[in-house]
């Protein structure tokens, strides 16, 4: 997975696999996301991802039960 943050432009940019772009869809006005022919999600970018809460990431370390 690949993750770019432009904080010019407060965009972020994740690339989840490097598989051709099949189709688009927006989901609301800020988050945009493309697919391959087969359905898996290729990349995902979210406009305003600060202003939005978006960004940074926070991750959670959990350990295997």
């Amino acid at each position: 997975m690949k993750t770019i943050y432009y904080p010019e432009d407060d965009i972020l940019y994740m690339r989840f696999n490097d598989k051709p772009i099949a189709r688009e869809v927006s989901h609301g006005w800020n988050v945009n996301m493309a697919y391959a022919a087969d359905g898996d999600l290729v990349e995902m970018s979210i406009l305003d991802a600060q202003k939005e809460g978006m960004y940074p990431i926070q991750t959670e370390d959990r350990k295997a039960a």
